[in-house]
């Protein structure tokens, strides 16, 4: 029985029992060290865990900011009205997504509903289905996702029941979601959720032939790439010859069966992609690389070759990947004094922070410090590429965690931070300058985004004046006393300082 099989998918504590969620060290494994214990292997990487937490990320943030994407798409969000509050910030991400791709209508359209105490007590099973009608008749979408929050899963609605009664009476496709926050942990299980829906509701019968499109491949892509880094990735793949399906972001739901007839699937982000690669494979033979994250010069590299290997066009491979570089390296010519030498910080989801490091030190940096949301065996190859340079950087794991974030930066200050343009505001207020790392409208994978990337840094550091001041007059809400302290105090079983 495949995961797909089930009505609810299972969360990645169980799937990946081996992924961390907390982690600490003032310098990082030498390769040695490294290839010895791999670190999802060791008993004290994986099994640590916090005395204290401030914060972390609820899967349901993610797991909005792909379903928003969906155009033709309603989004109702089963459970307490405050919860679906998050999808008015991917309002701007998805009106600018939609109007790149030359759609008129841009706006994301979720609905609540907004369970209260009644409901808590009674149940709120009849208020879902009245707002499925009500959200078939009022917008006509092709697809409705009843995505349950925390609230219905503590009171035992059931979401599937609730489906399949409405669905004889509505023209859209329903969908159950399910994303209880409280299930989770790792924010990485969001993905999880949405595509056990749309591999269970959206795919073609495995039984039913499929005519093979020639020369296609999936890509997956995700939220924090815009069309920018699509357009990026078929330049590239056209070059050797190959054609593109990008899903599931801004992808037509009922347009999901192209990515059964694809040659082959090519992961952009291995925490992102996995779920859903498998589901392709096992159930349309669709082959699959999950391996190298396109960010930065030698990671692209090695993403265009596996695919070119899989395909059968090493020699175009070869071929495109020396002239790519060649005019690259020139262009980089004019940033790369400024940029040498500099100190870099980098906070995000675990593969995005360890690509990006690699990226930055293509670009002359030294790296500080990296923060990973979470850790899995899929990072260990870009943990290992770091090593090799036997350069010490401070290694975090952490879903948030802000406190961490201050201890560290306030002991060794870089010279840049980059992260999360909501997360960004600890580095900001120590006048620390920072840079955006997830920006739809920016280039930031294949070698175009290794340009743009330098590129803008290179502006940040010469225009810094800004943070400096900042850093005068702002303050953070944490005592002295805590910046003496080991920023990993409140980690059990956090290893070696």
């Amino acid at each position: 029985m495949t995961f797909f099989e089930a009505k609810i998918p299972p969360i990645r504590e169980l799937r990946h029992p081996e992924t961390a969620l907390a982690h600490g060290a003032l310098s990082c494994p030498s390769p040695k060290q490294y290839r010895s214990q791999k670190p999802h292997e060791c008993p004290i990487f994986s099994q640590a865990d916090r005395s204290f937490t401030q914060g972390s990320i609820c899967p349901l943030l993610p797991a909005l900011g792909i379903m928003c994407s969906l155009p033709k798409t309603v989004v109702l969000l089963h459970g307490a009205v405050g919860c679906g509050s998050c999808a008015n910030g991917n309002n701007l991400n998805v009106r600018a997504g939609n109007a790149q791709r030359g759609r008129s209508s841009g706006d994301v359209v979720w609905l609540s509903t907004a369970l209260g105490e009644l409901n808590v007590v009674g149940g709120g099973e009849a208020k879902l289905g009245e707002a499925l009608l009500e959200a078939d008749r009022a917008f006509k979408p092709e697809v409705i996702l009843a995505v349950s929050g925390c609230l219905p899963g503590v009171i035992g609605d059931d979401l599937d029941a609730i489906v399949a009664r409405v669905q004889p009476q509505t023209k859209a496709r329903l969908m159950a979601v399910h994303c209880e926050g409280f299930k989770s942990r790792f924010m990485a299980t969001a993905y999880d959720v949405v595509y056990h829906a749309l591999g269970r509701h959206l795919m073609p019968e495995p039984s039913k032939k499929i005519e093979k499109l020639p020369d296609t491949v999936n890509v997956m892509n995700v939220g924090s790439m815009g069309l920018v880094d699509e357009n990026e990735l078929s330049r590239l793949l056209a070059g050797i010859g190959l054609k593109t399906n990008f899903f599931p972001v801004f992808s037509d739901p009922l347009s999901f069966h192209q990515a059964a007839a694809a040659i082959l699937s090519v992961s952009v982000c291995p925490t992102h992609d996995d779920y859903f690669l498998t589901r392709l494979e096992e159930q349309f033979g669709v082959p699959y690389i999950i391996h190298h994250m396109p960010i930065g010069i030698e990671n692209t590299r090695l993403w265009l070759t596996d695919v070119a290997e899989r395909t059968g066009r090493q020699k175009e491979a070869k071929k495109l990947i020396i002239k790519e570089e060649k005019e690259l390296n020139l262009a980089l010519k004019e940033f790369k004094p400024l940029l040498a030498g500099k100190t870099a910080f980098i906070a995000a989801g675990e593969y995005r922070s360890l690509a990006t490091s690699s990226l930055l030190r293509e670009l002359g940096f030294i790296i500080k410090g990296i923060r990973s949301f979470h850790f899995d065996q899929y990072a260990e190859v870009e943990l290992e590429k770091l090593t090799r340079a036997n350069q010490e950087f401070i290694y975090n794991v952490a879903n948030v965690q802000p406190f961490e974030e201050a201890n560290l930066l306030k002991r060794n200050p870089p010279d840049i931070f980059l992260g999360h343009w909501h997360g960004n505001s600890t580095a900001a207020r120590l006048g620390i300058p920072t840079q955006v790392i997830y920006n739809s409208g920016y280039a930031y994978l294949g070698y175009q985004g290794v340009y743009d990337l330098a590129r803008r840094l290179h502006r940040r550091l010469s225009h810094s004046s800004f943070y400096r001041r900042l850093g005068r007059y702002a303050s953070l809400p944490y005592r002295s006393q805590w910046y003496q302290e080991n920023p990993f105090s409140h980690i059990r079983n956090r290893g070696v300082q």
